[in-house]
């Protein structure tokens, strides 16, 4: 499966702008459904001939407007993306669906249940993999618009579930990685940011992974906040870039930088200008820990270098910071399963390898 480049990465923009490619995929069904995309690009004050400039980005807040002037213009909460619109309402219904459950799991089988009955297009499962529950969103059938739009509307999709989902639960809900079933889009730079630190393209159907133990957690919300939340749903919840990441993703470009050596917590912290235990406590905020963050960076480096370096072990082991080849071997066992000569062996050659990216 495809993935994007380092080099690529270091492009990500800030949660402030907008990759343009967005921006295409929001407006790639709307000339079918009636309306102009000059029209609407010119009242959300967004320069028409950006377009064509692909490494163009715009405000957030621009992107916001567009995004509701394209819902209200078209009475479908689904931007034409679909073969039949998704009338306003749509979602109101499916908080609906889902508020009375029980646990995470009840309610996202509920959300899927009710996405059966509205989307002749694409498929959402719930499904179990390991220690690992999923989210897969497949295609039943083409999607009435081209290319960016189908990307659009996986990405949007994904995002409508997963927000609703963490707002039940009243927690948040980090992906561990998405296997996305398109290319890498011209804006693939800012996915970490929008979805998950690992993420890979080209699979055959999308697929979103986080703890399985997280299926037992409670739905929390209850028809008081429902109306309250409605106010700015579902945009609220299906903006761009996810905010209980953000510290997440700092403390691990921090621990990525410093590699070989090992910083420990104290040393984050003081680096993020803020104490131990604020760091300890906002990480569990945003349902994870400086251990796991760092068990996943060099996870995620060695798997991504035995499959695709000729990098002797010792040299890997090394690199991530390990005291000796023991240590190593015995750290990525516990990832995997096995040792990392046999993953090497199982994986390199293979014709979709898992790529991780850091």
């Amino acid at each position: 499966m495809a993935a994007k480049s380092a080099s690529s990465r270091k492009s990500a923009g800030s949660p402030t702008t907008v990759a343009i490619g967005f921006v295409s995929g929001i407006l790639s069904g709307v000339s079918r459904a009636g309306l102009a995309p000059e029209t609407l690009l010119d009242h959300a004050e967004i320069a028409t001939h950006l377009l064509h400039d692909r490494n163009a980005r715009i405000p957030v807040a621009r992107y916001a407007t567009l995004y509701r002037l394209i819902n209200e213009g078209l009475d479908d909460e689904g931007f034409a993306l679909f073969s039949r619109p998704l009338r306003r309402g749509s979602f109101e219904f499916l908080c609906r669906a889902a508020l009375s459950a029980a646990t995470l799991e009840q309610a996202l089988e509920r959300i899927a249940r009710f996405l059966h009955v509205v989307l002749d297009d694409l498929e959402v499962e719930l499904e179990m993999s390991g220690r690992a529950a999923v989210i897969v969103i497949s295609e039943e059938q083409a999607l009435p618009v081209g290319p960016a739009g189908r990307v659009f509307a996986y990405e949007w999709l994904l995002r409508m579930i997963h927000g609703l989902a963490a707002w039940l639960v009243a927690h948040p809900l980090p992906l561990d990685e998405v296997c996305f079933p398109y290319p890498p889009p011209l804006h693939a730079a800012d996915y970490e940011l929008v979805f998950a630190p690992r993420y890979t393209f080209d699979a055959p159907r999308l697929e979103a992974r986080f703890p399985a133990e997280w299926l037992a957690l409670p739905v929390r919300r209850d028809e008081a906040a429902l109306r309250q939340f409605l106010v700015g749903a579902p945009a609220s919840i299906t903006t761009l870039y996810r905010r209980d990441r953000a510290l997440s993703l700092r403390v691990r470009e921090h621990l990525r930088a410093a590699l070989p050596e090992h910083l420990a917590l104290p040393a984050i912290a003081r680096r993020l200008f803020v104490s131990p235990r604020t760091l300890h406590r906002r990480l569990e905020d945003e349902g994870t820990s400086f251990r796991a963050i760092k068990d996943g960076l060099r996870r995620d480096l060695a798997t991504d270098w035995l499959t695709k370096t000729a990098r002797p072990l010792s040299r890997i082991g090394a690199d991530l910071g390990f005291a000796d080849a023991a240590a190593f071997y015995r750290a990525f066992a516990g990832w995997t399963g096995s040792g990392p000569r046999e993953y090497r062996q199982r994986f390199r050659h293979s014709t979709a390898p898992p790529v991780h990216l850091a």
